[in-house]
Formats: C-alpha cells, sequence, structure tokens
C-alpha cells in the first residue's frame, strides 16, 4: 500500500504534465494567435510584444572599442570589447562583474544608478589612457532585463521591477536617462547607444556570428524570446519604417497564458504562493527558476501520503525553493548502478536517508516528468514564433537559427535533447531540417556591446 500510494501521485503527475504533440500544436498556435495580438495593440494579449527599435543587426563589418552594462538580477557587468571586422571578429574581450548591495535593490533610483555609474568610471580609470577616445564618445549597450516601454533604441520607461528589485520612483521614468544623469555626475563620458534587454542581446549576439539567426532565447533562470519581425507587420508601430524593413521584437512570452497549457496542482500552489501571482504562468512552467521548486511539492506530497522516505522530517520538504534545478538536472543524469547521486541528492537537500533503489527511481522519473513538460513546451513556443514569421513550413527553404542562452539549455543535457527531438517532432522530419538551435552563450552582454556597434554614430 505504500509504494500504492506513491505511485498513484506520480501518474496523476504523468498525466497532468502530458504534452502530446497534438497539444503541443495547441500550444504553438496558441501563441502565434497573442503574439498577433499582441503586435495589434499594447497589452491585447498577455504577451506584451515589445518593440525594441533594434532595426540595425550586427554584420560582422563594426570596428573599434564598444562597451556594454548587463543589469539583470543582484549583479551587474560591464564589458569592453574591440571589434576588428569580418576576419578577426571580436579581437578582445575584458569584462567585470559587481555585486549590488541589497539596500540599494529598494532604494531610490538615483542611488542605484549612482553606484553603477561609480563602476563604469572605475572601469574607464583602469583602462588607462587610450587615444580612440580623443576625439569621440565612448559608446555604451545597456541589457536591462526588465519589462520597458520602449520609445527609441535608446529610450524606454520601466513598467514594472520583477526579481528581487523594488525601487518606486524608477517605475514610469526613462532607465536611459536615469543612468545618463548619474553618469554625468560622475563624469563618465558615455553615449548610451542603444536599450535592450538580454533576450535582444542574444539574437544580436547570435546573428552576429551566424546571419540565419531569426529567433533569441532565454532558457535559464527565468525565460523569454526575441525574434526579427517585418516592421510592416507591426499595426501598432508608429514612425518611420526603419530601412532594413525590420524591428527586433522582445515578446516577454514567459507571461504567454493559455488553457491548453498542462498545469498542474503544484503549479497552481506554486503560483498562488509567488510574488507575481497570476503572472508569468508560462516562465513559472519551463524556467529553471521553478523547475526543482515543482519536483519538491510532487515529493512533499508522497512523503505526506506514505510512509516511502520512511520517519522523515518534513521541515526541509516544506521549505521551499530548497530544491534547485541543478539539483533535479545532477539526479536526473545519475547514471550509478544504485543511483548513489539521487540518494545523495535526497540526503542533503532533505535529510531523507536509507531510500531503495526502486524509490529512487521514482524520483527521477520524477524529475524527469517535470522536465520533459518544460522542454517540450518551450520548443512549442519557439514552434509559435517559427510559424508566425513564415518560417520552417511548407515551402519555406530558408535556413533558420535559433540563438539560446542560459543555464538550464546549456547544462541541462536531458532538457535540451528533449527540447531538440521535440522541434523535430512537431515541425516534420523535412521542415526541421532548415532549423538549427545553437548555444549563444553571454548574449546579454556582447549582444549588447554589438548592437552599440551597430548603432554607433561614427560607424556610418
Amino acid at each position: 500500500m505504500v509504494a500504492a500510494a506513491a505511485e498513484r501521485v506520480v501518474a496523476e503527475l504523468r498525466e497532468a504534465c502530458a504534452a502530446p504533440a497534438a497539444r503541443l500544436n495547441e500550444v504553438a498556435a496558441a501563441m502565434e494567435a497573442e503574439m498577433r495580438a499582441g503586435l495589434r495593440e499594447e497589452g491585447g494579449s498577455k504577451i506584451k510584444m515589445i518593440i525594441s527599435y533594434v532595426d540595425n543587426l550586427p554584420t560582422g563589418n563594426e570596428e573599434g572599442f564598444f562597451y556594454s552594462l548587463d543589469l539583470g538580477g543582484t549583479n551587474f557587468r560591464v564589458l569592453r570589447v574591440q571589434l576588428a571586422g569580418k576576419e578577426k571578429r571580436v579581437a578582445k574581450r575584458e569584462s567585470k562583474e559587481v555585486s549590488i548591495p541589497p539596500h540599494l535593490m529598494s532604494g531610490n533610483a538615483s542611488e542605484l544608478f549612482g553606484f553603477i555609474a561609480s563602476a563604469l568610471a572605475k572601469v574607464i580609470v583602469d583602462e588607462g589612457r587610450n587615444d580612440v577616445f580623443e576625439d569621440k564618445h565612448r559608446e555604451l549597450g545597456f541589457t536591462f532585463s526588465f519589462p520597458v516601454r520602449q520609445t527609441s533604441i535608446a529610450s524606454g520607461t520601466l513598467i514594472k521591477w520583477t526579481k528581487a528589485f523594488s525601487i518606486d520612483d524608477a517605475v514610469g521614468e526613462d532607465v536611459v536617462a536615469e543612468l545618463r544623469t548619474a553618469m554625468e555626475k560622475h563624469g563618465v563620458d558615455m553615449r548610451v547607444a542603444a536599450l535592450i534587454n538580454d533576450t535582444v542581446g542574444t539574437l544580436a549576439a547570435g546573428r552576429y556570428n551566424d546571419e540565419d539567426v531569426v529567433i533569441g532565447v532565454i532558457l535559464g533562470t527565468g525565460s523569454n524570446a526575441a525574434y526579427v519581425e517585418e516592421a510592416s507587420a507591426i499595426p501598432k508601430f508608429e514612425g518611420e519604417l526603419p530601412k532594413s524593413g525590420n524591428m527586433v521584437i522582445n515578446t516577454e512570452w514567459g507571461n504567454f497564458y493559455s488553457s491548453c497549457l498542462p498545469i498542474t496542482e503544484y503549479d497552481q500552489a506554486l503560483d498562488e504562493e509567488s510574488l507575481n501571482p497570476g503572472e508569468q504562468i508560462f516562465e513559472k512552467l519551463i524556467s529553471g527558476m521553478y523547475l526543482g521548486e515543482i519536483v519538491r511539492r510532487v515529493l512533499l506530497k508522497i512523503a505526506s501520503q506514505s510512509t516511502l522516505f520512511g520517519k522523515v522530517n518534513h521541515t526541509k520538504l516544506k521549505t521551499r525553493f530548497i530544491l534547485r534545478t541543478p539539483d533535479i538536472s545532477a539526479m536526473h543524469h545519475d547514471e550509478t548502478p544504485d543511483l548513489r547521486i539521487v540518494a545523495e541528492k535526497l540526503a542533503d537537500n532533505f535529510k531523507i536517508k536509507d531510500t531503495s533503489l526502486e524509490t529512487r527511481k521514482m524520483v527521477v522519473e520524477i524529475c524527469d516528468v517535470v522536465t520533459s513538460r518544460s522542454a517540450r513546451l518551450a520548443a512549442a513556443g519557439i514552434v509559435g514564433i517559427l510559424r508566425k514569421i513564415g518560417r520552417a513550413v511548407p515551402g519555406d527553404e530558408r535556413r533558420s537559427v535559433v540563438a539560446i542562452d542560459g543555464g538550464l539549455f546549456e547544462h541541462y543535457t536531458e532538457f535540451r535533447q528533449c527540447l531538440e527531438s521535440t522541434l523535430v517532432e512537431l515541425l516534420g522530419e523535412e521542415a526541421s531540417r532548415s532549423v538549427a538551435v545553437k548555444l549563444t552563450k553571454d548574449g546579454s552582454g556582447l549582444g549588447a556591446a554589438l548592437i552599440a556597434a551597430a548603432h554607433s554614430q561614427y560607424q556610418h
């Protein structure tokens, strides 16, 4: 009876997480429909579809020194790159990471941006004399990975903070203007050439090395996607059409929701207890921040309905986010005969010891079910974008490359392989041959510098 109760929980999980091809095609269709609605009118769908105003993507011809500021979490990075044209591409790259003191993440805008500007000033001082900048400004790409309403290539108002930030007086303000004011106070002579988010940066970095890249995706702690759209297909776009005829769209797909998504009782409880209930539903199903937490909730239910784990104190099992995605990745990839790594993770995280091999196999199955759903849904989202732009459909012979950055895709082999095989399943053997998925590391930092170069006032 003990095993039967646990098996019933796993069977119910497997059924609730089921994402067969037919259902995934519904998800892709719903994603495409919401994207179209979002392009017609901001707020017309759950997906915001933010126009990034990037019409010039890097071509590889760019030359010179460029900088990027990457702000998206509790740390920010400053990157300095030297671009050397088609032959040498990125000739040199240097970066510095700075931790943001916690009190600045909930203080006021001038304090936060002042702290950032002081770090930029130090980078310039450490750089020493550089004759290149005697007669021109340094140029910076600003990666700001929070929802903004962009009004030009180098301006955008903050819609809301996410993650651990809560600075009220910055909401509704132009974040580039805030940064520019702080730089002036600290004597930093830099021109902000472009404002982007990390997904757009990944798209740009991917495109720099492969001109067939049309989509950039973040699959890490969080998740998002950006893609290249024909400007004429954006009804809500106001202003003169760019010469290239294209714009980059930041979908903010983490907020996608549809009734066809396979949502479990564990997802519902996680969402209700989150800081943003009812929001970022797609992200909560697929991103690295939440996969370990979903598995923990399943294990807690098994422990509460059976004695499969023995007489265990539930305190650890009830601790939210104590199980991280690297933990479930390690268990999922455990190839030892006795699943020793699974045993170690259960003992380290939950003080669950002396488990049977069958119990450990059940834990691996739970990791597989949760991760497979995540990877298959991410693949469905990519297919939805491909269909929106008329790619990988019958008659389309163009090569379409998807640039992906993020630890979930880079380090979780089972996740990556499942995503890639699901793309083939949904697109079909023939169409999938024209689609390639490429890991694009450090897209957010390098991409910002590259877009700054592409939009440099000195390049043309």
